[in-house]
């Protein structure tokens, strides 16, 4: 992975504190922009890469995505992306296979200790103030 870092004089690379790294494509620069929070509501798109940037999975394919933050079940890496991100933000995350399907892979296209690349755009937060209201 950091070979691939390294070729890509293009990017300037961030290192996650959760073992993963990444670049913004669209970057925010308001500050007053909040990331989400534990059970906010977040609309997204996200597409799944080989490191090489082969797809696996297209934005188009997985379409866009509603999360509940950290009450919903999506691989590691992609909640801890979300956290990163301000609305309207993008940025390409390289995760290492553990972050992404781990040891078993998805079951169809990504295979065993298989590490990923993700571009992915935070589309919305929205603050969920009743937590027994339905998600729309």
């Amino acid at each position: 992975m950091l070979n691939i870092i390294h070729q890509d004089s293009t990017n300037n690379y961030l290192s996650s504190t959760n073992g993963f790294w990444y670049y913004y494509n669209t970057k925010v620069q308001t500050d007053s922009l909040l990331k989400p929070q534990f059970g906010d509501l977040v609309t997204f798109n996200y597409d799944i890469a080989t490191l090489n940037g082969n797809s696996i999975y297209s934005k188009d394919e997985i379409g866009l995505r509603e999360y509940v933050m950290d009450k919903e079940n999506l691989f590691t890496g992609l909640r801890q992306a979300l956290k990163l991100l301000k609305e309207g933000e993008t940025a390409t995350f390289l995760f290492p296979s553990h972050k992404a399907f781990g040891y078993y892979g998805d079951n169809d296209r990504i295979g065993r200790n298989t590490p990923i690349r993700s571009t992915i755009t935070l589309n919305s937060i929205e603050k969920i103030e009743n937590e027994n209201q339905n998600n729309p």
